[in-house]
């Protein structure tokens, strides 16, 4: 039985996200300090990946709609395929940066693209299939730090054997993401063909110029400078108030198994109801868990919180993506994408920093609350751009009402 492009893409996407995220989680900073690395340079080590999401993800969106999603994704899973391979070459950390840089390009790549050919797939139900794709994203997210841990754990008296163990694994998940790759049948989706570059650039510029597009870019980047506070200081939080590492590991745990099992449903709830709405709510839920973090000092609430902010999580990603989705051209997508993943990776690297500024000047608590005054500042310029826009989704698609970029001026 031949499967749905849409489950080759949930099946790539599985093990792509597993083999990225086995490669640095909890590998990364140990294969860094085995090879001298101080804490500045296993940091610098760490950034590199980030900024190459930065800096690639709107130039893959923008070549996906000129060239043709699939073309992209194969490179993308071929840079998945070998980039593994190259750790086990490394024996100085200047050679680590530059495979971290290489192996950055490949979620850069995918991740803005494989979610625009999932809008493009399926116009009507976005919400929901944007939601299983990520659901089947998280599950290798999830998967991957506890099986490179395991074999850290095994074979912890050869550390160099077990830096290369982990890496093949890797290895090996970045081919079989490469085998589903290629089975993708061309001329799917919406954006079948390739483009010439006027009408690419074109498509771009629209994209560029459409409010609705930039704020919820900026809204989901605001929930994720959020994300990118709570993982790095809530386990400080957790340890100052007096916990131990297990409890920090069950509230990120817990976060993860949250979005993972909501997602599908809330997108599903966004393509009946409307997605501007609940971008605004899970704005405001984000911004009060994060902001009570501080006053709390035990473990069931907080891990309730932790529970409670993931929710929030789901409910602004499970939509905002199919809301971009649904403001576009088909030709247009993949630019628009590649913005998003752009903007959320800018919104998850500075979370920590400023949160570190913050937190060095007044305290931790300073990190949360900052992280809550960014969340409901962002609500509040979406819900005034965005509230009153035309329905979008299911019930926009089916009436036959046009986006605000095809409307007249």
């Amino acid at each position: 039985m031949s499967l749905s492009p849409f489950m080759l893409l949930c099946g790539a996407g599985l093990l792509a996200i597993f083999s990225s995220t086995i490669a640095k989680s909890p590998v990364l900073p140990l294969f860094a300090t085995h090879l001298g690395a101080d804490p500045a340079g296993v940091g610098l080590v760490a950034a590199v990946s980030a900024f190459t999401g930065v800096a690639v993800s709107l130039p893959a969106g923008l070549l996906s709609d000129r060239l043709g999603r699939r073309r992209l994704l194969l490179f993308s899973a071929l840079v998945f395929a070998s980039a593994p391979f190259l750790y086990l070459l490394v024996g100085q950390i200047w050679q680590l940066i530059l495979v971290r840089l290489y192996h950055g390009l490949a979620t850069a790549i995918f991740l803005p693209v494989a979610m625009a050919l999932v809008a493009d797939l399926h116009e009507g139900a976005r919400g929901e299939k944007i939601g299983w794709f990520s659901t089947a994203t998280l599950l290798g997210r999830f998967a991957a730090p506890m099986a490179g841990g395991t074999i850290l754990a095994a074979l912890a008296a050869d550390p160099g054997r077990s830096f290369n163990a982990v890496y093949l694994l890797c290895g090996l998940a970045g081919v079989l993401t490469l085998a589903l790759a290629a089975f993708l049948p061309r001329g799917q989706g919406g954006q079948a063909q390739a483009q010439s570059w006027p009408e690419t650039l074109a498509a771009f510029r629209r994209v560029m110029g459409n409010r609705l597009i930039v704020i919820t870019c900026l809204a989901e980047a605001a929930v994720l400078f959020a994300y990118g506070t709570f993982e790095v200081f809530l386990p400080l939080y957790a340890l100052q108030v007096g916990m131990g590492a297990w409890e920090v590991g069950i509230f990120l745990s817990a976060q993860v198994i949250t979005l993972a099992l909501s997602k599908p449903l809330l997108g599903r709830f966004s393509d009946r109801h409307g997605r501007a709405p609940q971008v605004f709510a899970g704005c405001l839920l984000g911004a009060v868990c994060i902001g009570v973090y501080p006053w709390l000092t035990s473990f069931w609430p907080l891990l309730a919180l932790s529970v409670l902010f993931g929710l929030s999580l789901s409910v602004v990603t499970s939509a905002s993506a199919a809301f971009i989705a649904d403001q576009c051209h088909d030709q247009g997508r993949g630019s628009a994408m590649g913005m998003l993943g752009s903007i959320m990776d800018l919104g998850h690297t500075s979370g920590p920093l400023l949160g570190g500024l913050a937190a060095a000047w007044l305290g931790l608590s300073a990190s949360f609350w900052l992280a809550a005054l960014v969340i409901g500042l962002m609500a509040l310029v979406f819900a005034g751009v965005a509230m009153g826009s035309p329905p979008t989704g299911k019930a926009a698609a089916c009436s036959g009402q046009t986006t605000l970029e095809e409307r007249p001026r």
